[in-house]
C-alpha cells in the first residue's frame, strides 16, 4: 500500500496518477475541509486524517509499504509564521513517529529547493549544499530546511527515509491553480501588462512523481536528491507562451528596484482581495536568485530525468483546453 498525503495537490495527485499507473495500491490521505475534485474518478482508497492527531496517522498509516508525505503549508505571505511552522515542521515529526511505529518499509519527503543553503549567483546549487535552517528568504524556507534535517535524523534512527528537493513545479493536473499557472492563464487572457528581469529553474510535475517513485526505489537511506529541471529567463518564457498561446508578450519590463517597492504593498491587496499571492518581495527575490541547479545525483543514481519547459507548457495549455479552464 502506497500512502500519499498531501494528495489533493499539485504534486500529491500527479504523484497518485502516476503510482496508479504503475498498477500501486493508493491510500490518499484528506483532510476533513479538503477539495478533492483533484482525485475525482480516480480507483483509490480515501482516508481522513490529521498531521496533528497522533491516532489519526497512526491508523492511516497502517499497513503502509511507502509514505509520501507531501502535505505543507506553502505561503510567500508574511505573517503565517506560527501556522507554517506546526505544520511543516511540527507536522512532520508526528508523521516520522508514526511511521517508526506502524513498521512503514520507507518514508519519502517532499522538501524544497530552497530549503538548501544558497549558493552565490553563478554557481551550480547541487546536494553538497546543506539544508539551512537559518535562511533569510523566510519562514516557509526554514520550515522545510528544519523538517528535512528531521527526516535526516529519523534515518539515523532507523526509519528507512529518504528527501527530494523539487524547484519551480509546472504542467498540467493544477486543479488548485498555482501561482505559475494563474500566470499563465493570465497571459492567455492578455492580462498580462508587464514583466521583469529574472529566471528560474522550472521542472514538470509529472517528472517530480516520477522523482519521488524513484527515490523510493532507488534512493539512499537519509541521502536528498535535487529534482530540478530547466533554467529559463523570463523573457525565454514570455517567448514561449507567446508561441504556445498565440498571445503577443507584455511590451513593459519594470525595473527590479521598482517591483521591489510595489511588492511592500502587494500582501495587503492579496489579503483583502482574498487573491493567490503571485507578486510578492518573495516571489521578486526568488527570480533574482541563483538558479543554476543540477540534478546530476538523481539523474546518476535514481535514472531521473525531465522533459522541456516548452513541452511542459505545451501540455499545460491542453490540459486547459480540456477543463474548460480557458
Amino acid at each position: 500500500m502506497e500512502i500519499v498525503t498531501g494528495s489533493t495537490g499539485f504534486i500529491g495527485n500527479a504523484l497518485v496518477r502516476e503510482l496508479l499507473r504503475r498498477g500501486k495500491e493508493v491510500r490518499a490521505l484528506v483532510r476533513s475541509t479538503s477539495d478533492i475534485s483533484s482525485l475525482e474518478g480516480l480507483e483509490i482508497e480515501k482516508a481522513v486524517w490529521d498531521i496533528h492527531n497522533t491516532d489519526s496517522l497512526m491508523k492511516a498509516f497502517r499497513g503502509a509499504d511507502t509514505v509520501y508525505h507531501l502535505a505543507a503549508m506553502i505561503s510567500i505571505m508574511p505573517g503565517d509564521w506560527a501556522l507554517i511552522r506546526n505544520t511543516n515542521l511540527e507536522g512532520t515529526r508526528k508523521v516520522i513517529d508514526a511511521c517508526l511505529k506502524c513498521g512503514v518499509k520507507r518514508l519519502v519527503y517532499t522538501s524544497s529547493i530552497h530549503a538548501l543553503k544558497e549558493t552565490p549567483v553563478g554557481t551550480v546549487i547541487d546536494e553538497n549544499m546543506p539544508f539551512e535552517p537559518n535562511s533569510n528568504r523566510g519562514e516557509y524556507d526554514r520550515s522545510k530546511a528544519l523538517a528535512s534535517l528531521e527526516v535526516v535524523k529519523a534515518a539515523k534512527k532507523g526509519l528507512d527515509s529518504v528527501v527530494v528537493c523539487p524547484t519551480g513545479v509546472l504542467g498540467p493536473y493544477d486543479f488548485r491553480i498555482s501561482a505559475i499557472t494563474q500566470t499563465f492563464i493570465d497571459f492567455a487572457g492578455s492580462k498580462m501588462k508587464i514583466t521583469i528581469n529574472g529566471a528560474y529553474d522550472f521542472v514538470d510535475v509529472r517528472d517530480v512523481a516520477v522523482g519521488h517513485i524513484l527515490a523510493a526505489e532507488k534512493g539512499k537511506t537519509g541521502q536528498y536528491y535535487i529534482l530540478s529541471g530547466e533554467r529559463v529567463t523570463m523573457d525565454e518564457m514570455m517567448s514561449m507562451l507567446s508561441e504556445v498561446s498565440g498571445v503577443q508578450p507584455p511590451k513593459y519590463k519594470v525595473p527590479t528596484w521598482l517591483a521591489k517597492t510595489a511588492g511592500i504593498f502587494t500582501p495587503v491587496y492579496y489579503k483583502l482581495a482574498n487573491k493567490t499571492p503571485r507578486f510578492t518581495i518573495y516571489s521578486i527575490n526568488t527570480l533574482q536568485s541563483n538558479s543554476y541547479i543540477s540534478s546530476e545525483k538523481a539523474s546518476k543514481e535514481l535514472g531521473y530525468n525531465s522533459r522541456p519547459v516548452r513541452k511542459s507548457i505545451e501540455d499545460t495549455f491542453d490540459w486547459f483546453r480540456e477543463n474548460k479552464i480557458l
